[in-house]
Protein backbone atom coordinates (compact mmCIF):
# COMPACT_ATOMS: atom_id res chain seq x y z
CA UNK A 1 0.00 0.00 0.00
CA UNK A 2 2.96 2.16 0.96
CA UNK A 3 4.19 1.67 -2.73
CA UNK A 4 1.23 2.72 -4.07
CA UNK A 5 1.05 5.87 -2.39
CA UNK A 6 4.32 6.98 -3.46
CA UNK A 7 4.21 5.85 -6.67
CA UNK A 8 1.48 8.07 -7.27
CA UNK A 9 2.69 10.63 -5.33
CA UNK A 10 6.29 10.30 -7.66
CA UNK A 11 3.76 10.28 -10.70
CA UNK A 12 1.69 13.69 -9.85
CA UNK A 13 5.35 15.36 -8.86
CA UNK A 14 6.28 14.40 -12.68
CA UNK A 15 3.14 15.72 -13.99
CA UNK A 16 3.31 18.79 -11.87
CA UNK A 17 7.37 19.35 -12.99
CA UNK A 18 5.99 18.99 -16.74
CA UNK A 19 3.44 20.95 -16.42
CA UNK A 20 5.21 23.95 -14.87
CA UNK A 21 8.11 23.16 -17.34
CA UNK A 22 6.74 25.56 -20.01
CA UNK A 23 7.69 25.19 -23.25
CA UNK A 24 11.01 25.10 -25.13
CA UNK A 25 13.28 27.74 -26.35
CA UNK A 26 14.47 28.03 -29.55
CA UNK A 27 17.06 29.47 -30.90
CA UNK A 28 16.57 30.99 -34.40
CA UNK A 29 19.60 29.76 -37.04
CA UNK A 30 20.85 32.65 -39.56
CA UNK A 31 20.22 30.33 -42.49
CA UNK A 32 15.95 31.78 -42.04
CA UNK A 33 14.29 32.56 -45.24
CA UNK A 34 12.19 35.22 -45.33
CA UNK A 35 11.20 35.40 -49.34
CA UNK A 36 8.23 37.94 -50.30
CA UNK A 37 6.71 38.26 -53.98
CA UNK A 38 4.59 41.31 -55.12
CA UNK A 39 4.01 40.37 -58.82
CA UNK A 40 5.89 40.78 -61.92
CA UNK A 41 9.36 41.32 -61.32
CA UNK A 42 8.89 42.80 -57.82
CA UNK A 43 10.69 40.23 -55.00
CA UNK A 44 13.46 39.90 -53.14
CA UNK A 45 14.20 38.55 -49.39
CA UNK A 46 14.72 40.15 -46.10
CA UNK A 47 18.20 38.86 -45.06
CA UNK A 48 17.62 39.65 -41.34
CA UNK A 49 15.14 37.95 -38.79
CA UNK A 50 15.76 37.46 -35.06
CA UNK A 51 13.80 37.20 -32.13
CA UNK A 52 12.28 34.58 -29.94
CA UNK A 53 10.36 31.48 -29.88
CA UNK A 54 9.26 29.12 -27.00
CA UNK A 55 7.12 26.80 -28.45
CA UNK A 56 5.13 23.53 -27.32
CA UNK A 57 3.96 20.97 -29.65
CA UNK A 58 1.88 19.42 -27.16
CA UNK A 59 0.54 22.53 -25.39
CA UNK A 60 0.57 25.11 -28.20
CA UNK A 61 -1.60 27.52 -25.84
CA UNK A 62 1.50 28.19 -23.56
CA UNK A 63 4.24 29.13 -26.38
CA UNK A 64 4.64 32.46 -27.78
CA UNK A 65 6.68 34.29 -30.87
CA UNK A 66 7.94 37.44 -30.94
CA UNK A 67 9.81 38.23 -34.46
CA UNK A 68 11.45 41.24 -35.81
CA UNK A 69 12.72 41.68 -39.57
CA UNK A 70 14.84 44.24 -40.12
CA UNK A 71 13.82 46.42 -43.07
CA UNK A 72 17.09 47.90 -44.60
CA UNK A 73 18.21 44.08 -44.64
CA UNK A 74 15.67 43.66 -48.04
CA UNK A 75 17.67 42.60 -50.79
CA UNK A 76 16.15 42.20 -54.24
CA UNK A 77 19.29 41.34 -56.56
CA UNK A 78 18.67 45.14 -57.65
CA UNK A 79 20.39 47.80 -55.72
CA UNK A 80 18.15 50.56 -57.43
CA UNK A 81 14.77 48.57 -56.11
CA UNK A 82 16.14 47.70 -52.68
CA UNK A 83 16.88 52.00 -52.18
CA UNK A 84 13.47 52.35 -53.46
CA UNK A 85 11.94 49.83 -50.96
CA UNK A 86 13.89 51.56 -48.47
CA UNK A 87 12.53 54.91 -49.28
CA UNK A 88 9.54 56.77 -47.53
CA UNK A 89 7.15 55.94 -50.71
CA UNK A 90 7.43 52.30 -49.87
CA UNK A 91 8.64 50.79 -46.51
CA UNK A 92 10.60 54.00 -44.95
CA UNK A 93 13.24 52.18 -42.92
CA UNK A 94 14.70 55.33 -41.74
CA UNK A 95 11.16 55.80 -39.91
CA UNK A 96 10.47 52.31 -38.94
CA UNK A 97 13.29 50.11 -39.00
CA UNK A 98 11.49 47.23 -38.34
CA UNK A 99 8.57 44.60 -39.29
CA UNK A 100 8.15 43.11 -35.42
CA UNK A 101 5.09 40.12 -35.20
CA UNK A 102 4.28 39.21 -31.54
CA UNK A 103 1.49 36.60 -30.72
CA UNK A 104 -1.21 36.66 -28.84
CA UNK A 105 -2.24 32.88 -29.15
CA UNK A 106 -1.39 29.41 -30.83
CA UNK A 107 -3.94 26.62 -31.54
CA UNK A 108 -3.32 23.26 -33.30
CA UNK A 109 -5.37 23.28 -36.34
CA UNK A 110 -5.48 19.68 -37.75
CA UNK A 111 -1.70 19.28 -38.77
CA UNK A 112 -0.43 22.67 -38.52
CA UNK A 113 -0.57 25.64 -36.56
CA UNK A 114 -2.25 29.01 -36.54
CA UNK A 115 -1.15 31.81 -34.66
CA UNK A 116 -2.78 34.85 -34.07
CA UNK A 117 -0.94 37.91 -33.54
CA UNK A 118 -0.08 41.89 -33.35
CA UNK A 119 2.14 42.37 -36.96
CA UNK A 120 3.56 45.40 -37.45
CA UNK A 121 5.03 47.05 -40.69
CA UNK A 122 5.31 50.54 -41.90
CA UNK A 123 3.95 52.14 -37.81
CA UNK A 124 0.57 50.47 -38.41
CA UNK A 125 -0.23 47.50 -36.33
CA UNK A 126 -2.75 44.90 -36.77
CA UNK A 127 -4.00 41.63 -35.65
CA UNK A 128 -3.92 38.84 -37.92
CA UNK A 129 -4.21 35.15 -37.75
CA UNK A 130 -1.47 33.29 -39.61
CA UNK A 131 -0.76 29.41 -40.27
CA UNK A 132 2.43 27.45 -39.82
CA UNK A 133 3.67 24.11 -39.65
CA UNK A 134 6.87 22.82 -37.45
CA UNK A 135 8.64 20.67 -38.91
CA UNK A 136 11.05 18.30 -35.83
CA UNK A 137 14.38 17.16 -36.66
CA UNK A 138 16.74 15.78 -33.86
CA UNK A 139 17.40 18.99 -31.30
CA UNK A 140 16.38 21.43 -33.83
CA UNK A 141 13.61 21.83 -36.09
CA UNK A 142 12.37 24.25 -39.17
CA UNK A 143 9.12 26.87 -38.62
CA UNK A 144 7.57 27.68 -41.96
CA UNK A 145 4.09 29.68 -43.07
CA UNK A 146 3.13 31.21 -46.22
CA UNK A 147 0.79 34.12 -46.45
CA UNK A 148 -0.26 37.43 -47.74
CA UNK A 149 -0.68 41.21 -46.74
CA UNK A 150 -2.51 43.67 -47.88
CA UNK A 151 -0.23 46.85 -49.10
CA UNK A 152 -3.28 49.13 -48.21
CA UNK A 153 -3.80 47.63 -45.05
CA UNK A 154 -0.46 48.82 -44.08
CA UNK A 155 0.23 52.45 -46.14
CA UNK A 156 2.50 50.90 -48.22
CA UNK A 157 3.23 52.21 -51.77
CA UNK A 158 0.78 54.27 -53.67
CA UNK A 159 -2.23 52.09 -54.96
CA UNK A 160 -2.39 50.61 -58.65
CA UNK A 161 0.96 50.02 -60.43
CA UNK A 162 3.09 47.00 -61.43
CA UNK A 163 3.31 45.72 -57.38
CA UNK A 164 0.30 43.41 -56.62
CA UNK A 165 -2.16 44.75 -53.92
CA UNK A 166 -0.90 41.61 -52.24
CA UNK A 167 2.61 40.75 -51.11
CA UNK A 168 2.83 37.02 -50.73
CA UNK A 169 5.80 35.84 -48.07
CA UNK A 170 7.08 32.63 -47.33
CA UNK A 171 8.70 32.31 -44.29
CA UNK A 172 11.59 29.54 -43.09
CA UNK A 173 13.15 29.62 -40.01
CA UNK A 174 15.39 26.94 -39.06
CA UNK A 175 16.02 26.83 -35.04
CA UNK A 176 17.83 24.60 -32.58
CA UNK A 177 16.80 24.21 -28.98
CA UNK A 178 18.62 26.32 -26.42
Amino acid sequence: MNRNILSLATLLLLAAVSAFAGPANWQISAKCNVTFTGGGEVGGIFKTLKGTIAFDEQNPAASNIDLTIEVASVNTGNGLMNNHLKSAEWLDAAKFPAIRFTSKKIVKAGATYQVTGDLEIHGVKKEVTLPFTFQASGAGGTFASKFSVGRGDFHIGKPGGEVDEQIKLDIKVPVVKK
